[in-house]
């Protein structure tokens, strides 16, 4: 099982994000579904600037703890997926 956890000075898609607490701007996926590597997982709003994650590999969404509007905080668990073959 993969788990993404919101850490301080993580690179999400290129960018930083900064030790600050994050609003949740969207869940571009759903528990149960299959996501390929890359593919956007959720959106999230740190100083006026967007930080998409992204899955590091293949899966299958089997929790996803935020909904968009929330606030999430560093150490935060935001998605986990479970890894499929490509």
């Amino acid at each position: 099982i993969t788990v993404f956890f919101l850490i301080k000075a993580a690179a999400w898609g290129g960018s930083r994000v900064p030790q600050l607490t994050r609003l949740f701007l969207d869940v571009l996926v759903e528990v149960g579904q299959l996501v390929e590597s890359g593919q956007t997982l959720m959106v999230l709003e740190a100083m006026k600037m967007e930080h998409r994650i992204l899955a590091s590999t293949a899966g299958q969404v089997t929790g996803v703890h935020f909904t968009a509007g929330e606030q999430v905080q560093q150490g935060s668990v935001l998605l986990e997926m479970a890894e499929t073959e490509d």
